[in-house]
């Protein structure tokens, strides 16, 4: 029982009880300040990660849990997102009624949750892992108890949370039922035969589609662009970049460490659900005038995208998720950023309240412009290299299956259909409209 394996996870534990105790003994006019000494600690952490040998794969707790490339990539992604995460907490705590430290906490349970899933190696710790980082996001998204859509917020992602739970633990019943196992190395063994078995095939759906709420992809997305709106502004930047990335690290998992040949099979119906996913947020995304339901429609978008990447099921497909999820993280965190400096006075989330940027603040201006025309997969910025790498791998297995070419034609669509929007949040930025 190696014990060192999940030291990163068990110090971010240990950091969101620390300031619980904290926030006991602060004044109150201090206790804003918790949150950088959090981010602080949290970025140590990130610091000290460069120092794990992960070149050879470990096993700990009777390989339940691993410790290889892919979680040292995953936990460093989420550590980053919590620095990130807990700085612009630290600026939106004055809207915060009350509970800051708490709210600081909530958000370290969250990254302990979804450094577990990075690490998941069992469908056991694969779901009690996913639960934390669901739980901890119900009171995180309904943390403004002044604010209606907030509490609307919480109540929604509850409700499909729950259903997505539902639907989930049957899946994990199904299978063990059918395999007689929870760890994903004995079910990989035992896949080619449980191909066949009809329980077994059942269970894996029903845990995609648990998952499919994790990303906000179809037929899972109903939720986004509500939650979005109403949740804080840096609940709404965890739940959009740390979600979705701890749903496609369990995928990757699972589809090239549990049955890759049951999803090779299945190509088609995760070619559909990346063009609906990408069809819907984008078309949906057209007619919104709040910047924060934009964010929504586009989450459901790029969660297509990678959708398509995974659909290849080949190594370039996996790196070009990976890619794409490190400038997915900067580029809409920095958006948010941007979100939370500027709606500091305005009532709602309107796109109207950033009209004018580029005069009042060219840094913000220019630093959310960047992330839309990186969103929209305009060159040279890295979001144009990201889907340019999951449609080059799509592409690759189009001899193998023709439906990746249709795909790769509604992302292209998608793409273009994109630039409206972005375009338009970055019209209002430098050229608002004039009444």
């Amino acid at each position: 029982m190696n014990v060192s394996l999940i030291s990163l996870e068990l110090a971010v534990i240990g950091l969101g009880l620390a300031f619980l105790l904290l926030d006991l003994w602060t004044p109150a006019s201090l206790k804003r300040q918790l949150g950088y000494a959090a981010a602080v600690a949290v970025a140590i952490l990130f610091c000290f990660s460069f120092f794990a040998d992960a070149s050879y794969v470990r096993y700990a707790f009777n390989e339940t849990v691993v410790f290889d490339p892919l979680a040292l990539y995953f936990k460093r992604f989420f550590l980053l997102a919590g620095v990130i995460v807990l700085l612009l907490q630290v600026e939106f705590a004055d809207r915060i009624a009350s509970g800051i430290s708490e709210d600081y906490s909530l958000t370290l349970f969250a990254l302990a949750g979804m450094m577990f899933t990075a690490a998941a190696t069992n469908f056991a710790v694969m779901f009690v892992a996913l639960e934390v980082v669901t739980i901890t996001f119900y009171v995180l998204t309904s943390f403004q108890r002044n604010s209606l859509l907030s509490l609307e917020a919480g109540v929604k992602y509850l409700i499909m949370g729950g259903l997505s739970s539902a639907f989930m633990i049957f899946g994990i019943a199904f299978v063990y039922g059918a395999a007689g196992s929870f760890a994903f190395a004995d079910i990989f063994e035992k896949s080619a035969v449980l191909a066949g078995n009809g329980i077994f095939l059942i269970g894996l759906l029903f845990v995609v589609i648990g998952l499919s709420f994790k990303i906000a992809a179809f037929p899972y997305q109903i939720w986004a662009p509500d939650v979005y709106q109403g949740a804080p502004v840096p609940s709404t930047a965890f739940l959009a970049v740390g979600s979705k990335a701890a749903g496609f690290v369990l995928l990757l998992r699972i589809v090239y460490g549990v049955a890759p040949n049951v999803f090779h099979q299945w190509t088609l119906v995760l070619l559909a659900m990346a063009a609906l996913s990408i069809l819907y947020g984008n078309l949906c995304a057209i007619a919104q005038t709040s910047l924060k339901r934009i964010f929504g429609y586009s989450s459901i978008a790029h969660a297509g995208y990678l959708l398509l990447g995974l659909a290849a099921l080949n190594s370039s497909g996996a790196s070009a998720v990976l890619y794409y999820l490190t400038g997915y993280l900067f580029t809409v965190l920095g958006a948010f950023a941007v979100l939370v400096i500027v709606l500091r006075n305005v009532e709602g989330d309107e796109i109207d309240a950033v009209a004018g940027l580029g005069e009042r603040s060219p840094l913000l201006a220019g630093v959310l412009t960047l992330s839309m025309v990186s969103l929209a997969g305009i060159p040279p910025l890295a979001g144009f290299f990201g889907k340019f790498l999951l449609f080059k791998a799509a592409l690759e297995e189009g001899a193998r299956q023709p439906a990746f070419y249709a795909v790769v034609a509604v992302a292209i669509i998608g793409v273009v259909i994109s630039i409206w929007y972005y375009f338009g949040v970055i019209r209002t930025i430098y050229w608002p409209r004039h009444e």
